[in-house]
C-alpha cells in the first residue's frame, strides 16, 4: 500500500506501484488485429495484464501511476514516469513535464525529461538542482540524468505527448539539454 507523509505525497512508490493485471482473464479484450505476439503479451499465463500502472491508498483507493511503458530501470530500480512527471510541475516555471527513458548499456535506462517553461518563465540549471534537492519525496535515482528545454513537446491531435519520438531523439537535439554526471547534484 502506498504510505502518504504529512503533504499528501507518497512516499513508497517504488515499492507501491505496479501493473493492474485481471486476473480473471480477459474481459471483453478480444485481443489486437493481426498481432498475435501483443495479443499474448496481453493475456500472459490467462490473465489480462492492463499496461496501467498504478498504486493503491491505505484506504484501498486506486491512483494510476501512468504506462508500463512509461516504467524505467535504473540501475536495478523501477521509476514510474508519471509521478515524477506530477513532481516536476511543482516548479513554477514549468509547464510541462514529459519523463522517458534514454539507454545505458551499464544501468539499463537513464532519467531524461523534457521541460516546457510557461510563457516568460526562467529556470537555470542552478535553480532546477536547488528544487530538485528540495523534494524530499524524490529518490536520487530518479533525479533526471538529462534534460530538455523545449519549446513545445511532441503530441497528438488530443494533445498526448508523444514519448516515442522523445525517447527516439534522446540527447541528440537541437534543444538546450542540460546534463549531470553520476551521483551529481549540478547540471551543466
Amino acid at each position: 500500500r502506498a504510505v502518504r507523509d504529512a503533504d499528501g505525497r507518497v512516499v513508497n512508490l517504488d515499492d507501491a506501484v505496479g501493473e493492474l493485471v485481471n486476473t480473471q482473464g480477459a474481459g471483453f479484450f478480444a485481443g489486437y488485429y493481426n498481432d498475435e505476439r501483443a495479443t499474448a503479451e496481453r493475456l500472459d499465463g490467462g490473465m489480462y495484464w492492463s499496461g496501467d500502472l498504478a498504486y493503491r491508498d491505505a484506504d484501498g483507493f486506486v491512483f494510476l501511476a501512468g504506462r508500463t511503458d512509461d516504467w524505467l530501470r535504473v540501475d536495478g530500480e523501477n521509476i514510474a514516469a508519471a509521478p515524477l512527471e506530477q513532481l516536476l510541475l511543482r516548479h513554477d516555471a514549468i509547464s510541462q513535464a514529459a519523463v522517458y527513458a534514454v539507454a545505458d548499456e551499464r544501468v539499463g535506462d537513464q532519467v531524461m525529461s523534457a521541460l516546457v517553461l510557461r510563457q516568460g518563465a526562467v529556470l537555470t540549471p542552478e535553480d532546477f538542482g536547488a528544487f530538485l534537492h528540495a523534494q524530499a519525496d524524490l529518490s536520487p535515482k530518479a533525479w533526471p540524468r538529462h534534460v530538455r528545454i523545449a519549446e513545445a513537446l511532441p503530441s497528438t491531435a488530443t494533445n498526448k505527448v508523444l514519448k516515442r519520438e522523445l525517447r527516439a531523439e534522446g540527447v541528440a537535439t537541437t534543444d538546450p539539454v542540460w546534463a549531470r554526471g553520476e551521483r551529481e547534484r549540478t547540471y551543466r
